[in-house]
């Protein structure tokens, strides 16, 4: 039987498979196996195949590993900021911008960007209180999006919103400008729609959890 083995172990071997291969098709142990193949040359083909398997291999299980720390992670945030409420809820600010930022904020698990986006200056300069003094949002991670109109755009409308939010405009992304067939100013007010971005993922799991704790409390 040991013999029958060793012949299939090397047969599969010249056929450049690998011993974890070869493990699963003959249950002969990789130690039995080293002795029984060490003798044998792959072709460079066949060496070629068994690095990008490896390789692949590799990256999916740091691909599975890097998804179960990320759920791990976000499982403890999203606790952690649930007991955070029960503190925070009585406080007016809190509640308003959170009911703001749910109703406008960015809704996609994916990205995991805060983002907030209206064209009301009062919201906006609200939702910059919010971050500030509530999310204590450090001001070197705030990033501005305009988005205008054609119509609407005039030079000076990156230094209404910078000073409106008192975010420099070096942390400005590229105002958007948009084409539009109107021939004239609807609305002489308007202002064109701020975008306030924030590239934190454990901001973003927070406020997830704020507003799973708000759902838990209405129930």
């Amino acid at each position: 039987m040991k013999l029958e083995e060793k012949n299939d172990a090397i047969r599969l071997r010249k056929l450049g498979k690998s011993y974890g291969e070869i493990y699963k098709k003959l249950g002969v142990s990789k130690g039995t196996l080293s002795l029984w193949l060490r003798q044998i040359k792959l072709t460079s083909k066949q060496k070629k195949r068994l690095y990008v398997t490896l390789k692949q291999k590799n990256s999916y299980r740091l691909a599975k590993y890097n998804q179960q720390k990320k759920k791990e992670k976000t499982k403890q945030i999203i606790a952690e900021a649930k007991e955070e409420f029960k503190r925070l809820s009585k406080n007016f600010l809190f509640i308003t911008g959170l009911m703001l930022y749910w109703a406008e904020g960015d809704k996609s698990d994916e990205s995991e960007i805060v983002k907030f986006s209206n064209s009301d200056p009062k919201m906006i300069k609200l939702m910059m209180t919010w971050f500030r003094k509530i999310c204590r949002v450090p001001e070197e991670r705030i990033r501005i999006a305009i988005h205008i109109h054609e119509l609407h755009c005039r030079n000076n409308i990156e230094n209404y919103w910078s000073k409106l939010t008192k975010v420099s405009k070096k942390q400005f992304h590229k105002t958007q400008i948009k084409p539009t067939s109107l021939q004239y100013r609807k609305n002489l007010l308007y202002d064109g729609t701020c975008s306030i971005r924030i590239s934190d993922k454990n901001l973003f799991r927070r406020i997830k959890g704020w507003k799973i704790a708000f759902s838990e409390r209405i129930k």
